[in-house]
């Protein structure tokens, strides 16, 4: 099994920066991706970024330019740097993993960006 578990969420005005942190642990060693997902109130939980297994990094339109998933295995942590944030991205940020037998969630971490 694997867990996750998400930190780093808060409250921070528009034009401001969080980082958060999604801690692995269990079997870490079968994880080959992981990647960040954010539900806003009243819409779809949506793909923000994502990071495989070789390095390769895939961000959504929105947020190009402004955030940076990188990943330390070592601490067997990733981390999602957010720069320049906006109210439109506000919501409950949640980290995922993928293994060859599954998908595990995290808890998920509020982010809310006020103007």
């Amino acid at each position: 099994q694997v867990q996750l578990v998400e930190s780093g969420g808060g409250l921070v005005q528009a034009g401001g920066s969080l980082r958060l942190s999604c801690a692995a642990s269990g079997s870490i060693f079968s994880i080959n991706a992981m990647g960040w997902y954010r539900q806003a109130p009243g819409k779809q939980r949506e793909l923000v970024a994502a990071i495989t297994s070789g390095g390769s990094t895939n961000y959504a339109d929105s947020v190009k330019g402004r955030f940076t998933i990188s990943r330390d295995n070592a601490k067997n942590t990733v981390y999602l740097q957010m720069n320049s944030l906006k109210p439109e991205d506000t919501g409950v940020y949640y980290c995922n993993g993928v293994t060859a037998w599954g998908t595990y969630w995290g808890q998920g971490t509020q982010v809310t960006v006020s103007s």
